[in-house]
């Protein structure tokens, strides 16, 4: 009897871990970067390589690439904050209002002063999970609907959510479980270890001090490697528990000061690169270096194969100069223009998804995606059903294009709104601008010209033939959905200094 008895429970067992295994909510992992190029890597993202991918050394985008799905039409938006909070709600810029970046300084705008415009009403101090906040869009965050569905949550890196004083500011009142090096502010001062993540003026600690990495002050450790060392120590309480995790690893590379990382600088100055874009490429490449450790991490401890990994920038790159060297606004060649802009070198991204037993080893995904539809999409993977939500989203689900990447839907409308003026120099579109993308086609607006430009994607990705005045039929069905869309959103809207009056809207400019 106990012969027989032995295999039945063996067999039960294994039923049981089975099960369990079947049961278990896949991990996720947000890998963000920030002001990282579509360029910025050896992954070609467009139909051929270019020289600046043979000038970046990515192995690990490389891998993560091999492994999943790469996405070829992925966008944020033109600057960090709105992608940030679009993210963690599923709602897009025109809708929540937060179209610029938060100062570290509760209720400071950071609009630059013009001599034509009123600045606009827009959420300055960012999200926040509580309501009656000054000057903030108040959601729900998708770090807090994961934690109440078992998840264990943490964020190591940036955050950037809202302003020093705020609910926002702080990532656990967010839903974080652990909050690693996040706070309100938008960059660091410094990369460096040795010189505690700080640049002290006059004696006093700069505002852009990295918080809680003070064990590793006075080392020789860079910042990317610091939040990734803790990031994975902190993963060490989930996996031990057998509870699903999801990790927001925020990158601060590759923002400015664009400082240099001296385990890779003399492979770029041997290329010929000025001193300032070889030190821009260690950064790349010390990001890089945090997802292969990443990466390896999940292989060692036996749980790649239940854990997708979502890869991911927050706008288009930098490409002023200074402070990037080379000429301005080339850096994110073929695609035109960078950070700030809403051409598509402002916004569109570098992006990769591997899901074991998902995604396909090596797919590619033409369809176009925007940054809101990160919400409602990890949401599908932890499978979460109708969770109670205080905002209303604009995001759609790709776990459908993770499984078939050929899915192809042209009548989606996509929007990028700008009304804001983010640098006191001008620059391609990166002041008072928005656009909207449906099928290959999409229309610019300029403000303060109050005029458009219309560009075929498919067949100019960089943005050089304006179609608008052969094509005004489509300009004018452009437009309209285009003002239907801001809205229906009630998208703050710039007034002139000279009359209070508002801009006109896109579809007034087609009646005029």
């Amino acid at each position: 009897m106990k012969k027989l008895f032995a295999p039945i429970v063996l067999v039960i067992i294994s039923c049981l871990n089975t099960f369990s295994q079947v049961a278990q909510k896949p991990n996720i992992i947000i890998f963000l970067v920030d002001d990282m190029g579509w360029q910025d890597t050896s992954v070609p993202f467009w139909n051929k390589t270019t020289s600046f991918n043979q000038r970046y050394n990515t192995p690990n985008m490389e891998r993560l690439a091999k492994a999943g799905t790469k996405f070829t039409n992925a966008y944020a938006m033109p600057v960090c904050t709105p992608t940030r909070v679009s993210l963690l709600t599923g709602v897009n810029a025109a809708h929540h209002r937060v179209t610029h970046w938060t100062s570290p300084d509760q209720n400071k705008n950071t609009d630059h002063p013009d001599s034509v415009f009123n600045a606009v009403d827009w959420n300055i101090n960012g999200l926040s999970p509580e309501a009656g906040i000054p000057h903030t869009f108040h959601a729900t965050p998708l770090p807090a609907v994961l934690r109440q569905n078992g998840y264990f949550t943490i964020l190591s890196g940036k955050a950037h959510f809202g302003s020093s004083g705020t609910p926002g500011a702080d990532p656990k009142n967010l839903g974080f479980d652990v909050n690693i090096a996040g706070s309100s502010i938008g960059h660091p001062a410094s990369y460096l270890g040795k010189k505690n993540y700080d640049a002290p003026a006059k004696g006093k600690p700069s505002r852009n001090a990295v918080p809680g990495l003070e064990a590793y002050h006075g080392t020789d450790t860079f910042l990317s490697d610091a939040i990734t060392i803790e990031a994975l120590k902190a993963l060490e309480k989930p996996i031990n528990e057998k509870q699903p995790f999801f990790l927001y690893l925020s990158h601060y590379a590759v923002h400015t000061p664009i400082n240099a990382d001296q385990r890779y600088l003399a492979r770029y100055l041997k290329m010929g690169l000025d001193s300032v874009e070889a030190k821009y490429a260690t950064l790349v490449e010390g990001m890089d270096k945090s997802l292969g450790d990443v990466l390896d991490y999940l292989d060692n401890k036996n749980i790649a194969k239940n854990t997708v990994v979502i890869f991911m920038s927050d706008n288009g790159g930098l490409s002023r100069t200074p402070p990037r060297g080379g000429k301005a606004w080339t850096h994110n060649l073929p695609l035109k223009a960078g950070k700030g802009s809403v051409y598509e070198g402002g916004i569109r991204e570098p992006m990769l998804v591997r899901w074991p037993g998902i995604t396909k080893p090596g797919t590619v995904a033409g369809q176009y995606v925007i940054i809101e539809d990160f919400f409602p999409t990890i949401l599908d993977i932890a499978g979460v059903k109708n969770p109670e939500l205080i905002q209303e989203t604009d995001g759609e689900s790709f776990v459908k294009i993770l499984k078939n990447p050929s899915l192809k839907n042209d009548q989606r409308e996509l929007v990028w709104h700008h009304p804001n003026r983010w640098t006191p120099d001008e620059g391609p579109n990166i002041h008072y601008a928005s656009a909207m993308r449906k099928g290959d086609w999409k229309l610019i607006y300029d403000y303060k010209k109050a005029s458009f430009e219309l560009y075929n994607l498919k067949s100019d990705i960089g943005e050089e033939n304006n179609l608008a005045a052969s094509n005004p039929a489509k300009v004018k069905e452009l437009a309209k959905l285009f003002t239907q869309k801001l809205k229906k959103w009630d998208a703050q809207w710039p007034t002139f200094k000279t009359t209070g009056k508002l801009v006109p809207w896109p579809d007034q400019v087609i009646k005029q």
